[in-house]
């Protein structure tokens, strides 16, 4: 099917709007994630998913996941990379892949930490803005800078 050159440019646009999108959700998290802020990215009944770090559904939990998170971490950077989005054809929904390096600090220990992940998002397009749907974070490797990441289990030898 052949698109006009409106659709085709609604999708280019989309897809720079979808970038925009992640790169304010790492800045505000960032900057001591803000949770009121951070919430208003996602729609209603968007989620957060961490895997083994916990799943928060809806605006509530992501507000109360969001606000507690500077208890854990007073300090992180995202480092995303390999950005790879699909935009469907009418430009509502699309997916997008991103690589994260993730250097922190533990509140609690003041410990530095590496967070190695890659997140598979879902995004729908809502009253002409970008939202998450879902944000899911799939861990590679979490460890003290001090330990490094060398001696852990490489995934792919885990039985």
């Amino acid at each position: 099917m052949n698109m006009t050159i409106e659709a085709r440019l609604k999708k280019i646009e989309a897809l720079e709007q979808i970038r925009v999108l992640k790169a304010n959700y790492c800045e505000l998290c960032d900057a001591g994630y803000s949770a009121d802020a951070l919430t208003t990215l996602f729609t209603e009944d968007g989620v957060w998913d961490g895997g083994e770090m916990g799943l928060f559904a809806g605006r509530e939990a992501l507000h109360k996941f969001f606000t507690h998170m500077p208890n854990v971490m007073s300090f992180a950077i995202h480092h995303v990379t390999n950005s790879a989005v699909e935009v469907n054809d009418d430009a509502t929904h699309a997916r997008g892949r991103w690589y994260l390096m993730q250097t922190a600090t533990l509140k609690e220990s003041n410990e530095a930490v590496w967070l190695a992940a890659q997140y598979d998002d879902e995004l729908v397009c809502v009253d002409d803005a970008w939202r998450f749907r879902r944000v899911k974070l799939m861990s590679r490797f979490y460890t003290t800078h001090e330990a490094g990441w060398a001696k852990l289990p490489h995934l792919l030898e885990i039985t």
